[in-house]
């Protein structure tokens, strides 16, 4: 083991993640070195190539960092807060209901959210109901901006329309008046 694996080990530096794995002789068990688990002593640690390597050593994988997935534990926890809101964001979606679905708690899953994605993920729902209603004020001309709204997630269009201005810059209405005007030239010009 060299002096940068050992710092990383130490620091839990998530940089050296799938580079290296950590096995510790005295409890059987390999880590990721970004792991938060206690720092075990320098000589009980032995280094491996990946995970593979550790398993057929004889070491198992740590429940905390689990390093025999792809991802971190809080990568995949944002991974499958976005599956839930990509797949369910007209519904009355809560960081209560979220934090419940992912058996974690809610402050836990708003810290961890937002320190990986930098937004909540109250912020991610609002931006995925917003690209939605973007998507159907372009397409669907027929129906009505307040029933977009309610198809989309919002309770109200009074509302979904000021959040759409303060995202977009611009109304619902006057959003679609740009699509409408901009299909209707490229149609003359045909």
């Amino acid at each position: 083991m060299d002096e940068a694996q050992w710092k990383a080990i130490v620091n839990c530096d998530e940089t050296f993640d799938g580079r290296f794995f950590y096995g510790v002789t005295t409890t059987g068990i390999f880590c990721r070195p970004s792991c938060r688990s206690r720092t075990p002593l320098l000589e009980h640690v032995r280094i491996f190539k990946s995970a593979v390597e550790a398993r057929s050593a004889g070491f198992r994988p740590c429940k905390r960092c689990r390093p025999d997935t792809p991802l971190r534990p809080e990568e995949e926890m944002v991974q499958g807060v976005k599956a839930i809101v990509n797949r369910r964001f007209v519904e009355p979606l809560t960081l209560e209901a979220l934090a419940q679905e992912l058996s974690m708690s809610p402050y836990h899953l708003h810290r961890m959210f937002k320190r990986l994605t930098g937004v909540t993920p109250a912020d991610y729902l609002v931006a995925k109901r917003i690209e939605a209603a973007k998507e159907a004020l372009r397409t669907e001309p027929l129906r009505t901006i307040t029933e977009i709204a309610l198809a989309v997630g919002f309770r109200s269009a009074s509302h979904f329309s000021t959040v759409f201005r303060k995202m977009t810059g611009c109304s619902p209405k006057d959003y679609r008046a740009q699509y409408i005007t901009a299909g209707t030239a490229q149609e003359a010009a045909r």
